[in-house]
């Protein structure tokens, strides 16, 4: 029994050395038994979950692809409003505001319609997920303080025609398999 342990315990940190890069370990404490020095780790936090077949495995690959495409989008969306958010506030009459809205609004047409056009549904819909995770916002929320009601309504009834809703939330418990993805691709 001393053996069997004493064998576990002297290659399970050799594997777990091999298994994961060093910065996933953290040595919390060493305990002595009978005379014997054991080291406890504690590992970064994983889901581990069996892929039930071929279907499954297609659909957990294509949507690694859909996040790697529409993540940088929406990390640049977050830094966008942060920046304009930054400018709106350094300018003083309404007028001037209004003028700033409409030169950015027209120069991201013009930089990015063309890649959006581009996106399947299914990354459209990762997409307004992906913002409010970057932004703690959703879509429609600001659309809405941007470009008025009528406007956020005509492009939400617009959304629904492809089975979206810009008033969709990232949801870190429902949407685990993403935020598992993002972390462990290093995408952040």
């Amino acid at each position: 029994m001393k053996r069997t342990f004493l064998l576990l315990n002297l290659l399970f940190p050799i594997s777990s050395y091999s298994q994961t890069n060093s910065d996933s370990i953290i040595i919390v404490r060493r305990e002595i038994y009978n005379g014997d020095t054991i080291i406890v780790h504690t590992f970064d936090e994983f889901i581990l979950k069996e892929l039930e077949g071929k279907e499954a495995r297609e659909r957990y690959l294509k949507l690694v692809r859909n996040i790697k495409k529409t993540l940088p989008y929406a990390k640049l969306a977050a830094f966008r409003l942060q920046m304009m958010e930054d400018n709106l506030n350094m300018l003083s009459t309404k007028r001037a505001k209004d003028k700033y809205l409409k030169a950015t609004e027209k120069a991201i047409k013009a930089e990015f319609i063309g890649q959006l056009k581009n996106m399947t549904v299914t990354q459209g819909k990762l997409l307004i997920k992906l913002i409010h995770r970057e932004t703690g916002k959703n879509t429609y929320e600001i659309l809405k303080g941007y470009r008025g009601n009528t406007t956020t309504f005509y492009w939400n009834t617009m959304a629904k025609f492809y089975d979206a809703n810009l008033k969709d939330e990232f949801d870190p418990i429902e949407d685990y398999q993403i935020e598992y993805i993002i972390r462990a691709y290093k995408l952040e």
